[in-house]
């Protein structure tokens, strides 16, 4: 597996790494992307290690709780070496979500708890889940700072920030990562936040880089999932948007046709074709699906691929929202 480099502090992982929400799920929703399978999770994250992946994404929010402590069951005598990434910035109330909370004693609080739940002594990479309107970024990364210093945190990221946000919270102190929605169904973090990503050395970890399953065209309409499902109610599996963002699809498998691929891999490696800076972590809870993501780093896409792929699916053209509630769409971008 090739490396890359995320920040200018001396982070390295693998170019593709492993996404783990959909493990556990999201806060009540331990099925929100079918079955779950704690076992063939387990299996997963030992073949990633195996395939040479080193940089592993869960969160406290997943499950919550349960993916952290599944990941760290998984990694137990097996953790050197490996990026352990983990994130904060909820109120958890019974379980679910009840707004954000980036307070600096809710961070130490939180800090402790996914180091017990994840079974080790630092964490590698620690992320702003979301951006409390209620706390000053100045205040909540002086807080990440400390944790730093005192040896519980390796490298700081941030997750959904705007860019007038990653430049106040970078001059506090560095952030090695911003990670947020990017993929060929979702660039509007194209004109302005890559930006200011690379003008301060923060590497670029997308989420969702295969649109929420969409790109590898094995999926179906919004009301042929169950209601436990998150696509269930995803604007961009549903009605007229499901049929025009599938034409974009079509686009995706005739590229992979040309190279014996997949339409998730070629996906990836339009993803990987955007620059050195740029780490994806797919996420699957299985190990067929594992091996397919991961062949995707040594696909190779010529000048014209790129350009039809732009061409099918330019900056804005996915039809539909990104998320099916004002709350959520509320959390991105500020």
């Amino acid at each position: 597996m090739r490396r890359r480099q995320l920040g200018n502090q001396g982070l390295s992982v693998s170019a593709i790494g492993l996404g783990c929400m959909g493990m556990a799920g999201v806060a009540g929703m331990q099925a929100m992307y079918g079955a779950v399978d704690l076992d063939e999770a387990v299996a997963t994250i030992h073949r990633a290690i195996d395939l040479g992946v080193d940089f592993f994404d869960t969160a406290e929010i997943y499950g919550p709780y349960i993916n952290e402590e599944l990941l760290g069951r998984a990694i137990k005598g097996r953790r050197d070496g490996l990026v352990i990434a983990t994130k904060f910035g909820f109120r958890i109330v019974d379980g679910r979500a009840q707004g954000a909370d980036s307070s600096p004693a809710n961070i130490r609080k939180v800090c402790d708890e996914s180091l017990q739940r994840l079974g080790i002594e630092v964490i590698d990479l620690l992320y702003q889940h979301r951006v409390d309107p209620a706390v000053p970024i100045e205040e909540t990364v002086g807080a990440m700072a400390e944790l730093v210093a005192a040896g519980k945190v390796r490298f700081l990221g941030l997750s959904e920030a705007a860019p007038e946000t990653i430049r106040r919270a970078h001059a506090v102190h560095p952030i090695s990562a911003l990670q947020s929605e990017y993929s060929l169904w979702e660039r509007t973090v194209e004109p302005d936040i890559l930006p200011v990503c690379r003008e301060l050395g923060i590497g670029f970890v997308p989420y969702s880089p295969l649109g929420r399953g969409f790109l590898t065209g094995q999926v179906q309409r919004a009301e042929d999932y169950p209601a436990t499902d998150y696509r269930r109610n995803d604007p961009r599996y549903q009605g007229e948007n499901f049929d025009a963002n599938m034409r974009a699809v079509a686009a995706v498998k005739a590229v992979a046709d040309g190279h014996g691929a997949t339409p998730g891999q070629v996906a990836l490696a339009w993803l990987l074709h955007q620059g050195d800076d740029i780490v994806p972590i797919p996420g699957t809870k299985r190990r067929d699906r594992l091996e397919e993501n991961v062949a995707a780093a040594d696909l190779k896409l010529s000048t014209d691929d790129l350009a039809a792929l732009d061409a099918a699916a330019p900056v804005g053209a996915t039809s539909g929202e990104r998320y099916g509630s004002a709350a959520m769409m509320a959390m991105v971008r500020r």
